[in-house]
């Protein structure tokens, strides 16, 4: 198997965040757009923890390697968590992050700034190949804006603002948003299991 690690995802912005995150493992990273074939896996759990394993345990079956994969999302706390697991989708089955924002802002549109909590949340699953899946998770806080600001980064992170910072996600550079982000958070969570597990190849 080698020091090697799929991500499974076919989301640029996320894989570029994930090699950034890995570079100091001296992993060689790939990811399902390297793959041919690579199966769609159906996310059907109910959790971001379930839905990164059945991703991972899917993928590392059809490669025969060690799997990492990600479910990730925004919980906003006057919306009872939601969009939650349905972030990517929460504006309808095409992944679309203007009409997921716009869905969004007209759900909060009567919420006071001090009440528009959120965390973005990650759930990693890391399958290997004959072995028990591990699960790690992390998280950011932060408040919605009522309007957009910036222009890094993807998703919901032109309205996702983080106090400490005074910025929103959007307005980071990807180095800043790379050491807070609820990624990030997940990912040193996981490093210790990464280096376990390699360690042992």
């Amino acid at each position: 198997m080698g020091r090697k690690v799929i991500i499974a995802t076919k989301n640029k912005g996320k894989a570029k965040e994930f090699e950034a995150l890995f570079s100091k493992f001296n992993l060689e990273v790939l990811t399902l757009l390297d793959i041919e074939n690579a199966p769609d896996v159906e996310e059907t759990g109910a959790t971001f923890e379930e839905n990164a394993v059945l991703k991972a345990e899917a993928i590392s079956r059809f490669t025969r390697s060690i799997v990492v994969a990600d479910d990730s999302g925004l919980v906003v706390d006057a919306l009872d968590g939601r969009p939650g697991i349905y972030s990517a989708r929460y504006a309808g089955e095409e992944k679309n992050d203007e009409a997921n924002i716009n869905k969004l802002l007209s759900e909060l549109k009567d919420v006071q700034q001090e009440e528009r909590t959120a965390r973005f949340y990650c759930a990693l699953a890391v399958a290997i190949p004959e072995e028990e899946t591990l699960v790690v998770a992390g998280k950011c806080e932060g408040l919605i804006m009522n309007e957009r600001r910036g222009t890094n980064g993807f998703g919901y992170d032109p309205v996702f603002y983080v106090p400490s910072l005074e910025q929103t996600m959007a307005e980071l550079s990807s180095e800043q948003k790379n050491s807070i982000s609820h990624r990030a958070n997940a990912l040193k969570n996981l490093q210790p299991l990464i280096e376990r597990i390699f360690a042992k190849r």
